[in-house]
C-alpha cells in the first residue's frame, strides 16, 4: 500500500436496563459497525428497544481496559495495546453515557433509543483485534475491532535562500505516523523539471534550470530517491510522529539566469 504529502468496530449490545421499580424492564439492542478506520475521527451508531412498564435508567460501566474512564473507554489489542472510544446518549456526541448519577440514559415505559459511538482521531496503534466488555447492572456487552496499518505523512518546505554561484545548503522535515510495529518506506520524487530523475533533480525558473540534491545523511553522500531497498528511507511505526530529515544541497558553480527556481518533490510512504 501505498499512501503519498484503513478498523471496523463491532458494537454488540444485548443489556438488561436497569428498573427505577420493582418492575421487569429490558432492552435489546442491534449491532454497531463502525467500518474502517483510517485515523480521523469516526461515528457510529447502535438502535435499542426498551421494553418497560414504568421508568428505568441504563448504566454503562468504563469498561476493562487499564486505564479506562467512564468518559474515555479502553479497547485492549495486540500486547496489551489500547484503543480510545466514546460512547454518547446525543446524536451531537456531548452527553457521555456512563454509570454514575447524572449520567446515566433515563426513560419511562417502552422507548427507542440509540447509543452513539465515536472512535478518537489520531491514534496509530498497533493492527490487530480489540476488544472491550461494557457491563450494567444486570448484564454485559463486547465490543470489538480491527485495526489495519496505516501511516499519514506530512512535510517543511525546502528553501535554499540565495545561491551566489558557491555551495549551499539546507534541510527540510519530513514527519511520518503510521500503526505501532508498521515497517514503511518513504522515497522521494524527482521532481517537476524536464528529464529530472532522482539523482538529477532541477529548480525551473521558466525554461532555466538550477540543479541540486536531496540526501538522507547529513553527509550529503547517501541519495535519496523513490526505489525501495536501494535509495528509500526504512522505518518501524511506533503510534506516533517520527521525523526525518531531508538533506538538500545546490552544488557550487552553476551560473543560471538571475530570479526565483523552485521544484515541487512528492512523498511516498509505502507500507
Amino acid at each position: 500500500m501505498k499512501r503519498e504529502l484503513t478498523f471496523a468496530v463491532l458494537f454488540l449490545l444485548a443489556l438488561v436496563a436497569r428498573p427505577a421499580a420493582a418492575q421487569t424492564c429490558t432492552l435489546t439492542d442491534t449491532a454497531m459497525n463502525f467500518g474502517t478506520y483510517t485515523g480521523t475521527l469516526l461515528n457510529g451508531t447502535s438502535n435499542g428497544t426498551v421494553t418497560c412498564g414504568g421508568s428505568w435508567n441504563i448504566p454503562l460501566n468504563a469498561g476493562t481496559g487499564a486505564g479506562a474512564s467512564e468518559t474515555i473507554r479502553k479497547m485492549t489489542g495486540p500486547g496489551g495495546a489500547e484503543l480510545s472510544y466514546e460512547v454518547f446518549q446525543d446524536a451531537a456526541r456531548t452527553i457521555n453515557w456512563g454509570n454514575t448519577s447524572g449520567t446515566e440514559l433515563t426513560g419511562t415505559g417502552n422507548a427507542n433509543i440509540t447509543f452513539y459511538g465515536q472512535i478518537l482521531a489520531g491514534q496509530y496503534v498497533a493492527p490487530g483485534t480489540y476488544t472491550d466488555t461494557l457491563s450494567t447492572d444486570t448484564t454485559n456487552f463486547s465490543v470489538s475491532v480491527t485495526v489495519v496499518k496505516d501511516c499519514g505523512v506530512t512535510a517543511t518546505n525546502l528553501a535554499f535562500g540565495t545561491y551566489t554561484g558557491a555551495l549551499v545548503d539546507s534541510t527540510s522535515t519530513i514527519s511520518v505516523t503510521c500503526t505501532d510495529t508498521t515497517t514503511y518506506n518513504v522515497g522521494l520524487s524527482a521532481g517537476l523539471a524536464t528529464g529530472a530523475t532522482v539523482t538529477t533533480r532541477s529548480m525551473q525558473n521558466g525554461s532555466a534550470l538550477l540543479h541540486y540534491s536531496l540526501f538522507s545523511n547529513s553527509g550529503y553522500t547517501t541519495n535519496w530517491g523513490n526505489t525501495i531497498g536501494a535509495n528509500t528511507v526504512a522505518g518501524t511505526g511506533n503510534g506516533a510522529v517520527q521525523p526525518l530529515t531531508v538533506y538538500g544541497q545546490v552544488p557550487a558553480g552553476q551560473h543560471p539566469t538571475p530570479g526565483s527556481y523552485a521544484d515541487t518533490i512528492t512523498v511516498s510512504v509505502t507500507y
